[in-house]
């Protein structure tokens, strides 16, 4: 599944797309061994590949519309689509401050709808979330020192929802805070795409 997503990512154009640390496709590919290197299950690691499909809160590039979300399930099957959607529809000013309590708030930004995720669903966008953020700031040191602290806060709210290597990696990308006092300020979202 994998090979025709990456196969379909080329043919919208996704190695054309300019971001940190090469291309959008570079960045998406990068994304997924992460979570491959994390033991993710196969629909995590695809649903890492391609998170970006429908844009972000904070990566406005769109390959597909979401009215296109069964074209992309039958790419990658559909827990990794639904991943997917639950990634580019957070509105994360509104999701990230509770997304790590049991009655977490999700508003999706294309519907404005508001719910509650079951757990699972809110495990999933936390560990992508950390691996897009952590490959940012891995490849970005301009990137990690913008956003490193609030990075830290974020993921440290959300220990209980990442699994043991994701937390490895946060405090392997980002230190463990104390070589510095806070973060830049900023969107409280983390970062980008």
């Amino acid at each position: 599944m994998s090979d025709r997503a990456v196969a379909w990512l080329r043919e919208l154009g996704a190695q054309e797309v300019p971001h940190p640390g090469g291309t959008l496709l570079l960045h998406l590919e990068r994304v997924q061994d992460l979570l491959a290197s994390w033991g993710a299950r196969p629909a995590l690691r695809r649903a890492g590949l391609c998170h970006a499909f429908y844009g972000t809160d904070g990566f406005a590039t769109a390959l597909l519309p979401p009215a296109r979300r069964a074209d992309l399930a039958e790419v990658i099957g559909d827990e990794a689509e639904s991943i997917v959607y639950l990634y580019a529809a957070c509105d994360r000013a509104a999701t990230y401050p509770t997304l790590h309590h049991a009655e977490a708030v999700f508003r999706d930004r294309f519907t404005g709808r508001v719910h509650c995720p079951a757990e699972r669903a809110r495990r999933d966008l936390a560990e992508v979330s950390a691996a897009n953020e952590l490959d940012l700031a891995r490849i970005d040191p301009v990137f990690r020192e913008a956003w490193g602290g609030e990075l830290r806060s974020l993921f440290g709210r959300w220990r209980g929802l990442l699994s043991e290597p994701a937390r490895r990696e946060c405090r392997a990308v980002l230190g463990d805070g104390r070589e510095s006092a806070g973060g830049a300020p900023g969107r409280g979202d983390g970062g980008r795409n």
